[in-house]
């Protein structure tokens, strides 16, 4: 079975608690269960990760290599701001999605 992981970046945790007109009612959590559900029907391993720490972010990253098949990644605010999360998506030779 394959294995994937999907990180979020900061304040993603705050989904459904905060802007709904923008980010909508639906929770982190809520994602989650969508993506394990998902998952389970394309036989694959979803596994979640959400962090407010850029070094938290980068070391989960960095697992990817030895742990997972690919990831998925949502670094939210860190988009714009930073070059340590791109290198380390630079230096993982998997497959990679970056969502907003």
């Amino acid at each position: 079975m394959k294995k994937i992981i999907i990180i979020n970046g900061p304040n993603l945790n705050l989904l459904g608690k905060r802007e709904e007109n923008i980010y909508g009612r639906d929770s982190l959590e809520d994602i989650k269960e969508i993506c394990e559900i998902k998952g389970i029907e394309k036989k694959i391993e979803i596994n979640f990760f959400q962090s407010n720490n850029e070094g938290e972010i980068i070391n989960k990253i960095q697992e990817v290599a030895e742990i997972y098949d690919g990831l998925i990644i949502n670094p939210a605010a860190f988009t714009h701001s930073s070059i340590a999360i791109l290198d380390s998506l630079r230096a993982i030779n998997k497959p990679k999605i970056e969502i907003h």
